[in-house]
This record gives C-alpha cells, structure tokens and sequence, in this order.
C-alpha cells in the first residue's frame, strides 16, 4: 500500500472530533498565511480572507472539542 493511500485510509478511520480538530488546525494556519500575506502586500481583502478562514479554523477546532465531550 503506498504511503498517501495508508495516509488517506489512517484518516477515513478518525473519529469525526479528531477530523475537525485538524481540518481546524490546517484552515487556522491557511488563514494566518493569507493573512500576513494580505497585511505584507497591502491588500486588506486577502488580509480579511485570511482572518476570516483563521476564525473558521478555531470554529471547527471548538467543534472538534465538542463532539468529543460527546462521544464518550
């Protein structure tokens, strides 16, 4: 099996908490990149882009947080 179709299985078997904390992490992190980005080149639409996915990384990493008080 190669290595992206082990990655990609390890993933379908997470628990559905653990899948939004790290779809989370990975759109808090974009966003923060957009966002200094925007901020670097003076463009405050990317900048605001970038502000709003960072907020909706931290959203669906609370979600996360949540299903798993749930799941127990």
């Amino acid at each position: 099996m190669h290595s992206r179709a082990r990655h990609e299985l390890r993933f379908v078997c997470m628990k559905s908490s653990t899948k939004d904390k790290i779809k989370g992490t990975a759109n808090e992190a974009k966003g923060a990149v957009k966002e200094s980005t925007g901020r670097a080149i003076g463009n405050p639409d990317m900048q605001d882009r970038g502000t709003a996915q960072k907020v909706g990384g931290k959203i669906q990493k609370k979600v996360g947080d949540v299903k798993k008080v749930f799941e127990k």
